[in-house]
């Protein structure tokens, strides 16, 4: 469970600390969804070893794809978010930045819950490229809402194949030996890697660390 109070900001990539992960202990976070062609192969792939996941969401596909956006959260994943356009947040005014990341919060609770609201029922934000100002984070802080960064990623906005993208992944958890994982959920190479990447974890005693608010009504789940 992730309190935004105790925790603003995560993600040793971006911020000075991250979360108290346990050796082989990884959170899987997939970027830029929804994205129903392979979205729907990675839900299949999570649910069939009881892993899962957080999504930040970009606010104007979720508006155009609702019932992906149900889909995820009716699979017991966690919905977090990712502006309305994927701008990026470092080199707009800071009234700006809030806007784009308000409106793309809106899209996400519209397509859960029926209305457009600001609030998000999670309150958990990761920026475009991980670029955000200063005074934007500290707008954030303020209203509740935990910035996500990550630990380590797959750059899987690089071209290659699944086979090498896994080897890319696997050798970089082999030394991190924990944390916040990026992935990015439109890519098919992604999608194609992501079974032998659960099998590579389950082989190897890693435990997914599924990450919530505090204060849900739902457990953190520890998937073997």
């Amino acid at each position: 469970a992730v309190d935004p109070a105790a925790t603003p900001r995560v993600g040793l990539k971006s911020f000075p600390q991250t979360l108290p992960l346990d050796d082989r202990e990884v959170v899987l976070t997939f970027d830029d969804g929804p994205w129903p062609p392979t979205d729907r192969k990675i839900l299949a792939v999570l649910a069939q070893e009881c892993v899962r996941a957080t999504f930040f969401l970009i606010g104007r596909p979720a508006s155009q794809r609702p019932e992906m956006v149900r889909a995820l959260a009716a699979q017991g994943h966690t919905v977090g978010h990712h502006t309305w356009t994927h701008h990026n947040l470092k080199y707009m005014k800071a009234e700006a930045a809030i806007g784009e990341i308000d409106k793309g919060i809106a899209a996400v609770e519209m397509a859960l819950h029926g209305k457009a609201t600001a609030t998000p029922s999670t309150p958990f934000f990761r920026a475009p490229f991980f670029e955000i100002t200063p005074a934007t984070l500290e707008v954030l802080q303020r209203r509740g809402i935990a910035v996500f960064g990550a630990d380590l990623w797959a750059s899987d906005w690089i071209p290659m194949t699944p086979a090498q993208e896994l080897k890319l992944l696997t050798e970089r958890l082999q030394i991190a030996r924990k944390g916040i994982i990026l992935l990015h959920d439109p890519k098919a190479q992604t999608a194609a890697m992501l079974p032998a990447f659960l099998r590579f974890l389950r082989d190897n005693h890693y435990r997914v660390i599924h990450v919530i608010p505090a204060g849900a009504k739902t457990v953190t789940d520890r998937a073997q």
